[in-house]
């Protein structure tokens, strides 16, 4: 009978890169995609929307906020929150050089 191999089926990462990078673009991403994106674009569209509405593609924007509305709000916010999260482990994780994945230094 022989022995296996203790060894995983996948190489191992190469540790010290720098995953500050990666956090700080999904979180500006997240930020103003979330809040600049989802949230002010929906208020602005239905700020802007005369009294009848007015429709954009398939979608009616009327002056009032609607369930679809507020949804989108909701989701905005939610992705604003997510982009402050990933900005702020951003800023507590410890710096490392800068390294593309599997690329072999």
């Amino acid at each position: 009978m022989s022995e296996l191999e203790e060894r995983p089926p996948v190489p191992e990462a190469d540790e010290g890169g720098n995953v500050r990078i990666g956090w700080t673009a999904a979180g500006v991403l997240f930020l103003l995609g979330g809040l600049g994106g989802l949230v002010l674009g929906n208020l602005l569209a239905h700020r802007l929307a005369p009294a009848a509405g007015v429709r954009y593609g398939p979608w009616w924007v009327g002056p009032a906020l609607g369930p679809y509305a507020w949804a989108i709000l909701a989701l905005g916010l939610i992705m604003g929150v997510l982009g402050a999260v990933l900005l702020w482990l951003a800023h507590r994780s410890p710096r490392g050089r800068f390294v593309l994945p599997g690329y072999p230094y």
